[in-house]
């Protein structure tokens, strides 16, 4: 459990908080819709001429908005502050697994990869450029702490080894499993120590790994709910409205006293918040909107 670079007791966030659903802009949804459904894995639950959501059976994870004819996300030496990634959690390491068969036999290339100590991800980008990482958890017992930090690197994935969990586990493919969710939110940002700022000391989440340009923040000692960094972004202006972009994230609380607490803290700042009976919506720092919400509420 985290210890060190945190708040005290009284103003941490509740440790059953989570990452909520995503909205992004797209500027084909069919093509979208397309990519989404048929080589992710989610399922269509909801559609309209200007948006469609996506999730896991009735639970939504993915909203998009059409912007016809929008610049595709830039990536690389210079970008814009907004999504780095978002993750999508998979339940096992053959739920992983049987995604990259089946993301294989479509004719795709190989995901970039990253093995984190905690956790085995694959990382690809959608039509637009939106970042994603699939992967799949290590059990808790096997990440290691020291004084409040969790250790992660970059290592290579086994990736012999997760197509031979699919083979062994046989089931067929039927799209992403019950219990997939979206593990966390990585973040590119204007500012390291302006977003810890906040993050930290007023909406209450732990910094469990950080460096000078990225830090990564969580609750109830999970490796990491909230990723942030600068590597493409440090003091950019915001991104032009021609380009598809992040245009909101939540945070699920998970009871109305824990969803109060956070409102209070954020009052005591002086953060403007639009707030309703079970929502509240805000801005970091970077300008990245985003929602506070009560769980089932």
């Amino acid at each position: 459990m985290p210890q060190a670079d945190r708040p005290v007791e009284s103003t941490r966030i509740h440790p059953q908080t989570d990452v909520g659903q995503l909205r992004l802009t797209v500027s084909d949804l069919n093509r979208s819709i397309g990519f989404y459904a048929d080589l992710i894995g989610l399922r269509l639950i909801s559609k309209n001429e200007a948006a469609a959501t996506l999730g896991v059976g009735e639970v939504p994870l993915l909203v998009l908005d059409e912007q016809p004819g929008a610049e595709p996300w830039p990536r690389g030496v210079r970008s814009y502050p907004g999504l780095y990634h978002f993750a999508i959690l998979v339940p096992t390491r053959a739920d992983l697994g049987r995604w990259l068969t089946h993301w294989l036999r479509q004719d795709m290339p190989l995901p970039g990869q990253g093995d984190h100590f905690v956790s085995e991800a694959l990382y690809l980008e959608d039509p637009d450029g939106h970042g994603i990482e699939i992967y799949r958890d290590r059990p808790r017992i096997e990440w290691e702490w020291q004084d409040g930090q969790v250790r992660m690197g970059v290592e290579p994935v086994d990736i012999r080894g997760l197509l031979e969990a699919a083979e062994q586990a046989r089931d067929p493919w039927t799209g992403m499993p019950p219990g997939t969710t979206l593990g966390h939110i990585h973040l590119q940002v204007t500012d390291i120590e302006a977003t810890a700022t906040f993050y930290r000391d007023i909406l209450g989440f732990d910094i469990v790994a950080r460096m000078p340009s990225a830090l990564f923040m969580s609750a109830g000692g999970y490796h990491h709910h909230i990723g942030a960094n600068i590597w493409h972004s440090r003091n950019a202006e915001p991104a032009p409205a021609e380009h598809v972009q992040l245009v909101s994230y939540s945070i699920v609380l998970p009871n109305r006293s824990s969803f109060d607490q956070v409102l209070e803290r954020l009052k005591q700042a002086g953060i403007p918040v639009d707030t309703g009976d079970t929502t509240a919506t805000l801005r970091d720092p970077t300008g990245i909107e985003l929602q506070l919400t009560v769980q089932n509420a």
